[in-house]
């Protein structure tokens, strides 16, 4: 266990009483042209461009069985879903994520351990990593809730100290995503510009935004600003297919109303010179199963 390093400069100010935007101050890409690794130049331009990139097969189908029986698994245990780290969907009751499944489950610790997995978010991030946050998602059909416009950063900046946009988070599908079934949507470039939202950010705001986003929130003005300049990137693919996508991304998803399932598990990196300080809006950090306070590099 490491302890939180004290606060540095704040170069990315958000929850103050209006929305201001701030140009990216970070690289996209952290490790120097021609650093060996799983992705290649082209994918590395796309993603320093565009803020995400695609793979489309990312685990087999034969590990993609072994990772959808190993989430079944999980959210059918009462114990699990009992455990704080469990969040359930307000209408339906049912599961909607597991937090820190890298910790609960040595199924998906070995995922995050895997060269195609660990290997790439080293490349991306230029030094050594760890798991700032750990998830999988169950989207089942039939109603279940997306996840409202937002940039992670802002919240991981805001409420648990990450002080530079040197982050990368990839949601790998353990499911068919359809264009139909509240697939991933990501605003391409919008990575370049930090978007600070207005408002404080409330006491424990975690138990209401893991259900549903309020604070962090950005503006209809700001969204329709954004839009119109980027555009919006609907991500769909096989199962075992993969998106990684910058830490500043605008990102969200709608509703699931079909009969297909849509289930990731959701991984995010963070570099280990870039670990969590105090919080820059927010009274205290979050749990550390949500933004983790452990910098120990993954092995």
């Amino acid at each position: 266990m490491t302890i939180a390093r004290e606060r540095t400069a704040d170069l990315y100010p958000t929850r103050g009483a209006t929305e201001v935007s701030t140009p990216r101050q970070d690289p996209v890409v952290w490790s120097p042209p021609g650093t060996p690794g799983p992705v290649g130049a082209e994918q590395l331009a796309g993603l320093e461009r565009d803020g995400f990139l695609s793979v489309e097969q990312l685990i087999t189908p034969d590990e993609v069985a072994g990772y959808r029986a190993e989430l079944d698994r999980l959210i059918s245990d009462p114990d699990i879903r009992a455990d704080e780290r469990s969040i359930v969907e307000p209408k339906s009751q049912e599961i909607r994520s597991v937090f820190e499944v890298h910790r609960i489950s040595e199924v998906f610790a070995g995922l995050v351990r895997d060269p195609r997995v660990v290997g790439t978010a080293r490349q991306i991030l230029g030094s050594d990593v760890y798991v700032h946050q750990s998830r999988i998602n169950v989207k089942p059909g039939f109603g279940a809730s997306g996840f409202y416009w937002h940039s992670d950063f802002e919240t991981w900046h805001a409420e648990d100290g990450l002080p530079r946009m040197r982050t990368i988070s990839v949601s790998i599908a353990l499911t068919e995503n359809y264009d139909t079934n509240g697939g991933l949507m990501i605003m391409p470039g919008s990575h370049q510009t930090f978007l600070g939202c207005a408002g404080e950010t409330p006491k424990d705001n975690y138990k209401k935004s893991l259900q549903m986003q309020d604070a962090g929130t950005p503006s209809d003005e700001a969204l329709t600003r954004f839009a119109q300049e980027h555009g919006i990137k609907l991500f769909t693919g096989p199962a075992g297919s993969a998106t990684w996508f910058d830490c500043n991304c605008m990102h969200g998803s709608g509703d699931n109303i079909t009969p297909y399932p849509r289930s990731n598990v959701f991984i995010v990196f963070n570099s280990v010179e870039n670990t969590a300080v105090e919080p820059f809006a927010a009274p205290v950090p979050r749990p550390d199963y949500i933004g983790a306070r452990d910098f120990t590099p993954v092995r």
